[in-house]
């Protein structure tokens, strides 16, 4: 395999991580989305199960209403626990996709970096060979001065 075929597979090997790259970032970013939406919906919850007022100073009242009040509040504190169950599920998905992130820009900047190494080493060739034919044409031009 020439050096020139090693640079362009490392380029498109280089293309296709970064690609990889993005792609789990926008998935992250999404995922970062979703959390602010559950941490907002549970906010909401909990102001809902305290706006709803103390159900037992309704039970002289009304029984029915305490009765009401308090399933509404058992409900909706329910919810949030389930909200919150699901939350924390998000999250430990979310800490794989970091990890699934992390490895893919590092195998992306190795991949860079041994791209690299090969351009600088195939710009060293090029000019070690650029070197030798100048000095082979000022051999030439030398040799043909002493000749005349």
């Amino acid at each position: 395999m020439t050096r020139a075929t090693t640079i362009r597979s490392l380029g498109t090997l280089v293309q296709v991580r970064s690609s990889q790259v993005e792609r789990l970032e926008a998935e992250l970013a999404g995922q970062e989305a979703t959390r602010v939406r559950y941490r907002n919906n549970l906010e909401r919850l909990t102001a809902l199960a305290h706006g709803s007022g103390a159900s037992g100073a309704a039970l002289v009242r009304n029984p029915a209403l305490a009765l009401n009040c308090g399933a509404y509040k058992q409900n909706v504190m329910a919810l949030a626990d389930s909200h919150r169950v699901d939350l924390s599920l998000h999250e430990a998905n979310m800490a794989v996709s970091q990890e699934r992130l992390k490895d893919a820009w590092v195998g992306r900047e190795l991949l860079g970096k041994v791209l690299a190494r090969e351009q600088g080493a195939q710009a060293a060739d090029t000019e070690r060979a650029i070197k030798k034919r100048e000095d082979e044409i000022a051999t030439q031009s030398w040799m043909a001065g002493r000749a005349a």
